[in-house]
C-alpha cells in the first residue's frame, strides 16, 4: 500500500509541477501558464501552504479555495472533489494526490507521470485517517476483541466509532480548483456544461412535441377516415406515454441548469461586490443598497425563468408555423402569424419602457422610504405634524398613476394578444370551412397549428414579461457584475509565500510624493505626502475633519490607488506583493461609521480577518485579547459566550463595545502595521487606558489617527 501510495502522489518540492498539470488537464488553464516554483523554506503548516496554493493557483489564471469538512464527512469530500489537491501526512514526509475527476465509485488521480490512475475513495480516506488511526485505532481493536465482536466486522465497528467520536474534528487540506471570477462569464457557462444542457433540454422539447403531435396525427386520423380500431388506440396511447419519462427529463433538466447557471451569477455578483471601490458605495444610501440586493434576485429568478419561457416559446412557434403550412393557405396564415409575433414584440416593447419608468419611481420611493425611517426622528423634531407624510402622498399618487398605466399594457400583453390571435386565426379559416375550400385534414391542420400558435404565445407573452423585469433589474446589477473583470496586479509579479523582504530591513512602510483625488472633484484631497514608518514605531496623526487623515489611511492599506506617488511595504509594490498579500501586512480599522459587526458569532467577527474555522488555540487568544480590552464582562454575560451570535439579529453591542471589537479584529491579523482610525474616541477613560495599554503591548508597529 506504501508503495501504491508513493506512485501516485506528488512530493511536496514538486507542488508547482502538480498544481501546473492539473489546471491543463482540467482546461482551466492555457499551456503558456506556469507555475512559480516552491520556495525551499515553506513550511508545511496549513496556512503556510494554504497561501502559497493559491497566490500559485492565481498566477495560474485560477483559484484555489481551502475548504474544511469534519472526520465523518471525508469519504464524501474525497469522492465529490475534483479538480482538487489533497494532502496526505505519509511516514515518507508531506505529499499530495491530484484529483482530476470526481465519481462516486472511483477517483481519478494524476500521478507525477502525468497518467490518470483510478483509485477508491476509500484508499484516500484511509491514508488520510492515517494519523488518527494510529492513535486510537489500536485501542479500539483491542476493545472490541475483548469483547467478542468478529473479525470482519471489527474493522467496520472500529470505523463507526471513530466517525463517531472524532466527528467534532475540523480536518482541512483539501484545495478545490476552479476558474477566476474575473474571466469571462461565457467561458465559466462552458466550464458548467450550462449550454449543452440548454441545447439537450431544446432536443427534448422538440422531440416531445414531435411526439405529441405525431400521437394527436394518429388519433386525428383514426377519426377523420372512420378506422379508429383498437391498434390506431394502442399506437397513441404508447405515444403519449412515451411523453411521460420526457417530461420528467426535461423538468429535472431545466432545475439542473437553474441550479448552476444561477450558483455561477451569484458567485459573480458577490466576487464584484467585494471588488467595488469605496467611492461606489460611499454616496449610496441604505436604501440603494436594499434595492440592489433585492433586484440581484430579481434577476437571478426572472431570468432564467424568462429565459427557459423564451427557448420552449420559439420551439413551439417554429413547430405551430410548420403545422399551419400544411394546412389550408398555409404560407398566407404562416404569414400572419409572423406579422401577430412582431405586434407582440411591439406591445412587449412599449410595456418595457413603461416598466423601466415604473421601476425607478419604485426604487426612488424605497429608497426615500429607508433613509426616512433612518431619520425618523429628525423629521418628528423638525417638521410641522402635518407635513410629516405630504412628500410620500404626493409619491404614491404618482406612483398610482404610473402602475395604471403599467398594467394596462401588461394586460394587452398576457391577455389580448393571445386570444387575439385565436380569434383572427379561427375568422380565417372560416371562408374555407363555409366554402368547402381544402380537405378535412386541411382544415384540421390548419385549426391545430391556430391552437399550437396560441399557447405557444401565451408562453411567449408570460417569458416577454419575465425577460423584461430582469433586464430593468439587471441595470442595478450590472455594476457588481462587471466589477468582477476589473484589472489585477499582473501575476507574473505577484510575490508567493516564501518571498519575504530582508529580516534586518529598519522600515515598515515608505511613501513619496502621493497624489490622489476623488473622481467627482477635481483638486486633489492628498498631494504630495511623504510618509516613512520605522519598525517599532507608534505614530500619532493628528488634524482637522475632511483634512485626508482617513484617505491616507485607505492608500496606507491597499483600500485605494494613488494617483501618482510612489508606496513601498517592507520593499515591495503593491504589484508584487499582490492585493491579498498587502492587505495582510497592514491591517487597517476604519472609523466607527465604516466599519461593521456581521450577524454572526462574536468569535467570528473577531476572527474574520485571520481564519474560520479557528482553531482552539485562536479562539483563545481572541478572549484573551477582549479581556484585556475590557470585554471580559460583556463575554461573561453573553449567554453563549465567543459563540454568541450578535449584531443586528443578536446580541445588540453598544458604541464602545463595538469599537473594541474592531480593536480587536485588527491585532488579531497580526499585520506588520495596524493603522487604528479614531477607535478610541467613542471609549471612557477607564476603557480608554485599558485599550491603549494593549494596544501599545501587542501591535509591532503602530499608526493611530485622531482629531487634535
Amino acid at each position: 500500500m506504501k508503495e501504491r501510495l508513493l506512485s501516485i502522489s506528488w512530493p511536496q518540492p514538486r507542488l508547482g509541477e502538480a498544481l501546473e498539470a492539473l489546471a491543463r488537464k482540467s482546461n482551466l488553464s492555457s499551456d503558456s501558464a506556469t507555475a512559480p516554483a516552491v520556495p525551499e523554506s515553506l513550511e508545511e503548516s496549513s496556512e503556510a501552504l494554504g497561501r502559497w496554493i493559491e497566490t500559485a493557483a492565481r498566477g495560474l489564471g485560477i483559484e484555489a479555495k481551502a475548504i474544511f469538512y469534519s472526520y465523518g464527512e471525508m469519504e464524501q469530500v474525497v469522492s465529490t472533489s475534483g479538480p482538487a489537491l489533497v494532502r496526505l501526512r505519509a511516514d515518507v514526509g508531506t505529499r499530495f494526490l491530484v484529483l482530476l475527476r470526481r465519481s462516486r465509485h472511483q477517483v481519478s488521480i494524476l500521478d507525477p507521470h502525468l497518467k490518470e490512475q483510478k483509485v477508491r475513495p476509500s484508499f484516500i480516506c484511509a491514508e488520510l485517517r492515517g494519523e488518527f488511526g494510529s492513535t486510537l485505532a489500536p485501542e479500539l481493536n483491542r476493545l472490541l476483541e475483548n469483547i467478542g465482536v468478529p473479525g470482519r466486522k471489527r474493522a467496520r465497528a472500529c470505523e463507526a466509532i471513530l466517525r463517531e467520536r472524532l466527528s467534532a474534528f475540523t480536518l482541512d487540506g483539501v484545495w478545490l480548483l476552479h476558474l477566476s471570477q474575473h474571466k469571462s462569464f461565457a467561458r465559466q457557462l462552458r466550464r458548467a456544461r450550462v449550454p449543452h444542457g440548454l441545447a439537450a433540454l431544446a432536443s427534448a422539447h422538440t422531440l416531445q412535441y414531435a411526439i405529441w403531435l405525431t400521437a394527436w396525427w394518429v388519433a386525428g386520423r383514426g377519426a377523420l377516415q372512420g378506422r379508429l380500431d383498437y391498434a390506431w388506440l394502442a399506437a397513441w396511447v404508447l405515444l403519449l406515454m412515451t411523453l411521460i419519462p420526457l417530461r420528467l427529463f426535461i423538468t429535472r433538466r431545466q432545475g439542473t441548469l437553474a441550479v448552476k447557471a444561477g450558483g455561477l451569477l451569484k458567485q459573480r455578483l458577490l466576487y464584484g461586490a467585494l471588488r467595488l471601490e469605496p467611492e461606489e458605495t460611499r454616496h449610496q444610501g441604505m436604501g440603494q443598497l436594499l434595492g440592489r440586493i433585492v433586484e440581484t434576485e430579481v434577476v437571478e429568478s426572472l431570468a432564467l425563468s424568462g429565459g427557459f419561457l423564451g427557448l420552449l416559446a420559439g420551439i413551439e412557434l417554429f413547430i405551430a408555423t410548420l403545422v399551419i403550412a400544411t394546412g389550408v393557405g398555409g404560407l398566407l396564415r404562416a404569414a400572419l402569424l409572423f406579422v401577430w409575433i412582431g405586434v407582440t414584440l411591439f406591445i412587449a416593447w412599449r410595456y418595457f419602457q413603461k416598466r423601466r419608468h415604473w421601476m425607478q419611481m419604485r426604487l426612488g420611493i424605497t429608497n426615500d422610504l429607508v433613509e426616512r425611517m433612518v431619520g425618523h426622528r429628525t423629521r418628528l423634531a423638525q417638521q410641522p405634524r402635518e407635513r410629516w407624510h405630504e412628500a410620500e402622498d404626493k409619491a404614491l399618487e404618482l406612483y398610482h398613476f404610473t402602475s395604471e398605466r403599467m398594467d394596462r399594457t401588461a394586460v394587452l400583453l398576457l391577455a389580448v394578444v393571445p386570444r387575439g390571435w385565436l380569434l383572427v386565426g379561427v375568422a380565417g379559416l372560416a371562408p374555407a370551412f363555409i366554402y368547402g375550400n381544402g380537405s378535412t385534414g386541411a382544415l384540421a391542420a390548419a385549426l391545430g397549428g391556430v391552437l399550437l400558435a396560441h399557447i405557444a404565445l401565451r408562453r411567449l407573452t408570460t417569458g416577454l414579461i419575465h425577460l423584461t423585469d430582469a433586464l430593468i433589474a439587471w441595470n442595478q446589477v450590472a455594476t457588481l457584475f462587471h466589477a468582477a473583470t476589473r484589472a489585477q496586479p499582473s501575476s507574473a509579479h505577484v510575490m508567493t509565500p516564501g518571498t519575504h523582504a530582508p529580516e534586518n530591513s529598519e522600515w515598515v512602510m515608505e511613501a513619496r510624493e502621493l497624489v490622489f483625488r476623488y473622481r467627482d472633484r477635481g483638486e486633489p484631497v492628498i498631494k504630495g505626502v511623504g510618509l516613512r514608518v520605522m519598525a517599532g514605531d507608534k505614530i500619532l496623526l493628528e488634524g482637522p475633519s475632511g483634512g485626508g487623515k482617513s484617505t491616507l489611511a485607505s492608500l496606507l492599506a491597499g483600500l485605494r490607488q494613488p494617483d501618482s506617488g510612489l508606496l513601498l511595504l517592507r520593499g515591495f509594490d503593491r504589484q508584487t506583493l499582490g492585493e491579498e498579500r498587502w492587505r495582510s501586512l497592514i491591517v487597517d480599522a476604519p472609523q466607527f461609521h465604516e466599519n461593521h459587526v456581521m450577524a454572526e458569532t462574536f468569535a467570528f467577527n473577531l476572527l474574520m480577518g485571520r481564519r474560520w474555522p479557528a482553531p482552539p488555540d485562536d479562539l483563545e487568544e481572541a478572549e484573551i485579547i477582549c479581556r484585556e480590552l475590557g470585554l471580559g464582562e460583556l463575554i461573561e454575560r453573553m449567554p453563549a459566550g465567543m459563540m454568541q451570535v450578535v449584531g443586528e439579529t443578536g446580541w445588540q453591542l453598544s458604541h464602545g463595545e463595538r469599537s473594541r471589537l474592531y480593536i480587536a479584529r485588527a491585532l488579531l491579523q497580526q499585520a506588520d502595521l495596524i493603522v487604528l482610525d479614531e477607535s478610541f474616541a467613542a471609549l471612557d477613560p477607564e476603557n480608554l487606558r485599558r485599550a491603549l495599554t494593549c494596544v501599545l503591548k501587542r501591535a509591532s508597529t503602530l499608526l493611530v489617527i485622531a482629531h487634535p
